[in-house]
C-alpha cells in the first residue's frame, strides 16, 4: 500500500502549499502537465493517488470527465471540499485500481510514485486503466532540491522520509519494461531557486525545460491501445446432410 498519509500530514501538507514559493512551483508543475497532457474537452482522467485534490480543479478546467482515487481518507474529504461532487471520488491503492482495461482516455500520477509500495506495479496498473496517454510527474532524484530534502530528511522529521525520488531514466527503463518502446517525451522545471519568483518562471519555459535536473520531472507516455479478447464458441453448421457424401 506504500505511505498513507494521517490527519496531522494532511494538515501540514495543506499548510506547507499555502507558501507562496510552493503555490509559485506548484502552478508551473501544473503548466508543464497541461502542455503535455494536451487532453481535448470532454476526454476522461484518472488521477491516481489524488491526495488533497490538488490537480483536480486543473483537470476540470480542461474540461475533462475527472476521476481521482487515494488510499487516505483525510486526503480524499480535503479533496471532496476543493472539488465537490463533480469528480468521482474512490478510496484505493495505486498498485491495484478498481477500474478496468481502457478505462480512461488518460491516467496522471502526480508526486504519487514516491509514496506507493510497488512503483512498477502502479505504472503497470496505470497503463493498464488508460488507454491513450499517462502523465507522470515525480520528486527528480538528481535535482539540488531533491538532494536537500533527502539530506533534510535525515536530520529532522519529514513527510519525505517516507519518500522514494526518481530520475527520468528509470522511469523510461520501468515502462519499456512494461509496454514496449513508446513514445515518450519528458520536461523538468523548478531549476532555478524560487524567490526569483516570477523571472525564474519565465526564464525556464524556454531554456531549460529540457535539462534533467530540474526539481520536478513531468513525463507523457503515449499508450499502445490494448484490447481484451475471449474466445466465443461458433455452432458448426454442415453444409450437407449427415451421410451424404459432397461431391
Amino acid at each position: 500500500m506504500g505511505h498513507v498519509f494521517d490527519f496531522h500530514e494532511v494538515v501540514a501538507y495543506e499548510k506547507w502549499m499555502r507558501k507562496p514559493e510552493n503555490e509559485l512551483a506548484f502552478q508551473m508543475e501544473i503548466q508543464l502537465l497541461r502542455d503535455m497532457l494536451q487532453p481535448r474537452p470532454g476526454e476522461s482522467v484518472l488521477d491516481i493517488g489524488c491526495g488533497a485534490g490538488f490537480c483536480l480543479p486543473a483537470f476540470l478546467d480542461m474540461g475533462l470527465k475527472v476521476t481521482g482515487i487515494d488510499p487516505s481518507t483525510y486526503m480524499l474529504d480535503m479533496a471532496l471540499n476543493r472539488a465537490g461532487h463533480r469528480v468521482d471520488l474512490y478510496r484505493g491503492v495505486a498498485e491495484d485500481l478498481p477500474f478496468g482495461d481502457n478505462s480512461f482516455n488518460h491516467a496522471c500520477l502526480f508526486t504519487t510514485l514516491e509514496f506507493v509500495d510497488d512503483a512498477k506495479k502502479a505504472l503497470a496498473e496505470a497503463c493498464r486503466v488508460a488507454k491513450d496517454r499517462l502523465f507522470i510527474g515525480v520528486l527528480n532524484r538528481y535535482a539540488i532540491k531533491g538532494v536537500e530534502r533527502r539530506v533534510r530528511g535525515m536530520f529532522t522529521p519529514s513527510i519525505y522520509n517516507h519518500a522514494r525520488f526518481f530520475s527520468v531514466w528509470e522511469l523510461k527503463h520501468m515502462l519499456y519494461d512494461l509496454v514496449g518502446h513508446v513514445p515518450i517525451t519528458w520536461r523538468t522545471v523548478c531549476q532555478l531557486p524560487l524567490p526569483s519568483g516570477k523571472f525564474a518562471s519565465s526564464f525556464e519555459q524556454p531554456f531549460l525545460q529540457r535539462c534533467p535536473f530540474g526539481a520536478f520531472a513531468g513525463m507523457v507516455v503515449i499508450l499502445i491501445p490494448r484490447f481484451r479478447t475471449r474466445p466465443l464458441t461458433a455452432p458448426y453448421q454442415p453444409s450437407h446432410a449427415p451421410g451424404e457424401v459432397p461431391g
